[in-house]
């Protein structure tokens, strides 16, 4: 058996993080009745009486579909997310082309970011940000000895990161973009990334995504919202000041499951990017603060994990554990923040929560291979082989 320092034995005697296991859990099956309350006007709006339980049904669906593939994905050991990682980004870059043209990319409120499959729709951003996490991960674990050389060791993953960038503007996809580049250059730094470059990179990075808000007017425009929501509560800043009013009138405890009068066509996207306000008036600041725990609990034992990957010489499945703790927090902080009124206006779901099958599976299978590394640390320390 590996002996390791600074480490729970007893809790690692266990074959799954069940901290981990229960915050997930609970994350979801407050989201499925979240989803339900906050979709019942729009779903009756749309499909009559009769269809109110319409975005109830296919939020289950999507979560049975995304622990299914959670649970396929968990039987796949990290080596062969190391190995396939060239396929998989590649992949990612071909759906990523594929969702622009036209016949086969759907467009929705002016944005083309789908694939029709039918029944549903299949978002490839929400896969590359899970891509993005292996990549980078993989690049880092290859390119230690360069991490701190701007041209053999940034300059490339730089590279990459305009490619996938260029491909989501164009659809565009602004808040998928900010994720995507969050995770890869925080994934550089945790893998060893001099301070010096990293505040280069992030300066030159913060500069960038500035000039896309500056220069591109429907996004200035947010801001100016976000800046003074009540100069135009009618306008520029309607979604804002619904989501502040709902907040407002949550309170400490609620008004109750179902009491929400903003989901009542008074907040736009209230089931998806702004359920967090719909739950914030139902369930108070109790609720709020919850969800926030689950979260914490989430992004802590994230980094564990990859911590005891790391002790245990396991570097790219520490990188992967910890990135995905990374853009699971990142994510969660920017809609939280965006419905609090902290941040401007951006479409981002709330992870394990906010309607939307593409963000629901593809964090399903993030979780899932989280839970892989945590299994195979686990395995590893009792002196088996995985």
């Amino acid at each position: 058996m590996i002996v390791l320092p600074d480490i729970d034995r007893e809790k690692l005697s266990a074959d799954f993080d069940f901290y981990l296991i229960w915050s997930t859990l609970l994350l979801m099956g407050l989201g499925l009745v979240m989803v339900y309350s906050a979709s019942i006007a729009i779903a009756e709006s749309e499909y009559g009486e009769s269809g109110s339980y319409y975005y109830l049904i296919r939020h289950s669906i999507y979560l049975f579909i995304g622990l299914s593939i959670g649970f396929l994905a968990f039987h796949f050991p990290m080596r062969a997310w190391r190995t396939y990682c060239p396929h998989l980004i590649l992949i990612g870059i071909v759906l990523l082309i594929l969702v622009l043209l036209p016949g086969i990319g759907r467009e929705i409120n002016g944005s083309q970011r789908w694939i029709s499959l039918g029944i549903v729709n299949f978002q490839p951003s929400e896969l590359m940000k899970l891509l993005m996490v292996i990549y980078a991960a993989d690049y880092v674990v290859r390119k230690t000895a360069y991490l701190d050389s701007w041209y053999k060791g940034v300059l490339p993953i730089l590279v990459m990161i305009a490619l996938v960038g260029f491909l989501l503007l164009r659809e565009p996809d602004y808040g998928a973009f900010v994720v995507v580049t969050a995770i890869a250059i925080a994934i550089m730094f945790m893998g060893g990334m001099s301070l010096k470059l990293f505040a280069w990179v992030a300066g030159l990075l913060i500069v960038s995504l500035s000039l896309l808000i500056i220069t591109v007017g429907y996004r200035s425009s947010r801001i100016d919202g976000f800046l003074d929501p009540w100069a135009d509560p009618y306008g520029k800043g309607y979604q804002l000041s619904h989501a502040l009013i709902a907040f407002g009138r949550g309170e400490w405890l609620g008004v109750g499951l179902g009491g929400s009068v903003e989901k009542l066509f008074y907040l736009p996207e209230a089931h998806t990017d702004f359920m967090f306000s719909v739950l914030a008036e139902e369930l108070g600041f109790v609720g709020v603060a919850a969800v926030m725990a689950m979260f914490a609990c989430i992004v802590i034992r994230a980094f564990i994990i990859g911590r005891v990957a790391a002790m245990l010489e396991n570097y790219f499945s520490a990188l992967v554990a910890q990135g995905i703790g990374v853009w699971l927090g990142f994510q969660a902080f920017i809609n939280m923040g965006v419905n609090m009124g902290i941040l401007p206006t951006k479409g981002l779901t709330l992870p394990l929560m906010s309607f939307g099958g593409s963000s629901i599976v593809v964090t399903c299978i993030a979780l899932a291979v989280l839970l892989r590394v945590d299994w195979e640390n686990r395995q590893k320390i009792k002196g088996l082989s995985v």
